[in-house]
């Protein structure tokens, strides 16, 4: 089960962070590359609609890992249950509000502007506003990234621990 746990869990963390290093920065470098006047908006889209999916699948699969979690408590010292525990929820509250807040603030905020985002002056309020949620937002999914990748190695490290000491019949762990 913690193999299943840590596929899981790695599986959303490589995609988060292919999301943020090669998949945002890339969709703005090549549209801006043909010179269209609304190279970041078109960018812009298709950077929310993959984060979307980021967010969504990393808490759905952050609230999974809990009740799995939960579920092997007996399996784990309450300190390493806490820290899953508390890692996960801080997944899963990152992830929803980069979602359902953040994102959604930003996407209100493209809708009310009248032109596309780079052609508005820097000092525009609503640009202003935007480029701040735009920090938010790389903050929470970083916090995300951070706590999956905390997990990974908590659950890791008792998956390790099991493997390297076995039961004696006494009730004590020796060495394998």
């Amino acid at each position: 089960m913690n193999n299943l746990r840590l596929f899981l869990a790695g599986l959303w963390l490589g995609a988060a962070i292919l999301f943020s290093a090669v998949v945002a920065p890339t969709a703005f470098h090549v549209l801006r590359g043909f010179n269209l006047p609304n190279a970041g908006e078109i960018a812009g889209t298709i950077v929310s609609d993959t984060l979307s999916i980021v967010n969504i699948s990393g808490f759905i699969l952050s609230l999974i890992l809990m009740v799995i979690a939960f579920g092997l408590k007996r399996n784990y010292s309450r300190g390493r249950l806490i820290a899953q525990m508390v890692l996960l929820a801080l997944m899963a509250i990152t992830t929803a509000a980069g979602e359902w807040v953040i994102a959604a603030r930003m996407r209100a905020l493209r809708a009310a502007m009248i032109m596309p985002i780079d052609q508005m002056a820097a000092s525009d309020p609503k640009r202003v506003a935007f480029a701040a949620l735009h920090g938010y937002s790389v903050a929470a999914l970083s916090v995300a990234i951070i706590a999956a990748l905390l997990t990974c190695f908590v659950v890791r490290n008792r998956s390790r621990t099991l493997h390297e000491w076995e039961r004696t019949g006494s009730g004590n762990y020796r060495a394998r």
